[in-house]
């Protein structure tokens, strides 16, 4: 996930005293998600695409380190002048840093010391936060939405380890919602979306990451969106029917990746008897049909939305038809405990955002006009626009407000250890 603000000019933002209230919130959270944690499980790295929690609880620290307090702060000194090469992710600008697929090796630092450098960066930041929230008040916004992304990563990054444990560790017991198997979710109905010339990017006045920028118009001939996602139900119809049987229904590519990866389900389901179990962050749970779908790749949806004779919607038909709901309905992450996707209501009132991203049929290229932000930060996300696609709405991972319509998530196509489903569309 990425991205990050350009120099365009924004309303005054929070006093110093709100900006601190919700620099230690979000902060909070990042900590009380990896509490559970032992050294090892925060350590441990299951693949090159995921990070260990403990380098994303650092990696966090080393954003503000870096971009706010070294740079803006006079007298400043580095925690430890060894760690930005450990810390750096991807910024070119930036220096050398540690190979991403060997995060796993960092056995040291520990996870304690890791958790006081947070509280190291944390007491400076509040500190000099009147002086800080005057001089980059918007880098701050952006370093707090940054870690929100982050929080969401720790927790994918963290599922997708311990489902490769074959004990099946639990992080969290699971609540109701989890262990309630609930019927089949209702028929797929449709609400119509507006077509003619829409405006689509983000408009000004808040927080937003330049990919989301500037706004402008398209034209979009009349269409549909479901009124509900695709549920595990509706998944189960399709691998019974030989959806991963039929090259007719795939993308070359996609067919090719099925083949060679041997992909038959989501990633982080298998068989239980005579039904199906998925892993969760509560351990493995009895396959819930009403429930969103997660975890699969593009190529499945696309897959999918073929089979069930519709298609994938554009980025810009989901967010003309999101920019009338409100952001921060659905299922979202709002503390530490059980996450998954849920059994949601259909019908006009459901909401489009939270359970799971939502793959579009949209490239993930720049807006016309798009202009990357100048320094390390304009790395966020400009160089990443090829050959990834958009996802829109945000999942039961993603922090309660950090969603909106005109937000931008990317993956590649092949990538499904996120939560990730689709809504389908269809042309009217």
């Amino acid at each position: 996930m990425a991205t990050i603000t350009d120099p365009i000019r924004r309303p005054a933002g929070p006093s110093p005293e709100a900006l601190a209230r919700r620099y230690a919130r979000i902060r909070a959270l990042s900590e009380a998600l990896a509490a559970p944690l032992s050294d090892a499980d925060a350590t441990a790295q299951s693949m090159p695409d995921a990070s260990p929690a403990k380098w994303h609880l650092a990696h966090v620290s080393w954003f503000f380190e870096s971009f706010v307090l070294r740079d803006h702060l006079p007298g400043y000194r580095l925690f430890d002048d060894r760690w930005p090469y450990l810390f750096n992710s991807y910024y070119e600008a930036e220096g050398p840093r540690h190979a991403r697929p060997q995060r796993g090796l960092l056995t040291r630092p520990s996870l304690d010391e890791v958790l006081a450098y947070r509280a190291a960066v944390d007491a400076a930041m509040l500190d000099a936060m009147p002086l800080l929230a005057e001089r980059c008040g918007e880098l701050i916004e952006l370093g707090l939405n940054h870690e929100q992304q982050h929080q969401e990563l720790l927790l994918t990054d963290l599922k997708h380890l311990l489902a490769c444990n074959p004990l099946g560790p639990a992080v969290w017991p699971a609540g109701p919602a989890l262990r309630a198997c609930a019927d089949e979710a209702p028929p797929v109905g449709w609400r119509e979306g507006p077509a003619g010339l829409v405006e689509i990017g983000d408009r000004g006045g808040d927080f937003a990451f330049d990919n989301e920028r500037p706004v402008h118009k398209v034209h979009l001939t009349p269409f549909a969106l479901a009124d509900r996602l695709v549920t595990n139900g509706d998944w189960l119809r399709f691998i019974a029917d030989g959806g991963y049987a039929t090259a007719g229904l795939w993308l070359s590519d996609g067919w090719a990746w099925v083949q060679r990866e041997g992909v038959a389900s989501p990633l982080h389901w298998r068989r239980a008897g005579d039904g199906w179990e998925q892993f969760s962050l509560s351990g493995w749970q009895p396959l819930d049909l009403a429930a969103p779908v997660a975890h699969i790749s593009f190529y499945e949806a696309d897959a999918f939305a073929g089979w069930a004779g519709a298609r994938l919607p554009t980025e810009q038909e989901w967010e003309a038809v999101a920019r009338s709901q409100d952001p921060s309905g659905g299922v979202q992450l709002d503390e530490a405990g059980p996450v998954a996707p849920q059994a949601e209501a259909p019908g006009e009132g459901s909401s489009l955002f939270g359970n799971v991203w939502q793959w579009t049929g949209s490239a993930y290229r720049p807006y016309p006009r798009f202009r990357a932000a100048p320094g390390a930060v304009g790395e966020y996300n400009g160089k990443f626009m090829s050959g990834q696609f958009v996802l829109k709405g945000g999942s039961c991972a993603t922090p309660r407000g950090h969603a909106r319509a005109s937000y931008r998530n990317f993956f590649y196509p092949q990538q499904r250890w996120q939560f990730t489903g689709l809504r389908l569309a269809k042309d009217l």
